[in-house]
């Protein structure tokens, strides 16, 4: 059962931490691997480097976008990707996310958060409204 007074406060908190987790991952390669050293990291895995801008912004954009919850269950959408990829990058490292080059728990519950949130939708104090299967009502004939 779901508490329809609580559920909106309950995406918050989904979208807040989501976007969080992605602006701090956006910082990370930005700053502390640096843009190069992450297209480095990319041609070692057989990715092209040139992804790496485009990763890191869209995880900073999109983090933001997620954690003011502007078109954020879209965003979400549209960031599967970059977490299904790092979940194939990391699935070859066992699980455990502290195992050498990252274990593949973490980007898997990172896109399967992302997913809820694509279900669930914003929430509450979101800068655009978008309904969720909760917040629906039927309407009235």
């Amino acid at each position: 059962m779901i508490d329809n007074r609580l559920a909106p406060y309950g995406a918050l908190g989904l979208r807040v931490a989501l976007g969080l987790m992605f602006i701090a991952h956006a910082y990370l390669k930005l700053v502390i691997f640096t843009p190069a050293g992450f297209a480095g990291f990319l041609g070692q895995v057989g990715l092209p480097g040139f992804l790496a801008w485009p990763i890191m912004l869209a995880e900073l954009i999109g983090g933001i976008a997620i954690l003011i919850g502007f078109h954020g269950r879209l965003v979400s959408a549209a960031l599967l990707p970059v977490l299904l990829g790092a979940l194939a990058i990391h699935a070859p490292n066992g699980w455990v996310f502290n195992a050498p080059n990252g274990g593949w728990e973490y980007p898997a519950f990172l896109a399967l958060t992302a997913f809820a949130h694509v279900l669930i939708g914003d929430g509450a104090l979101a800068v655009t409204g978008t309904r969720s299967a909760i917040s629906a009502k039927p309407a009235l004939a």
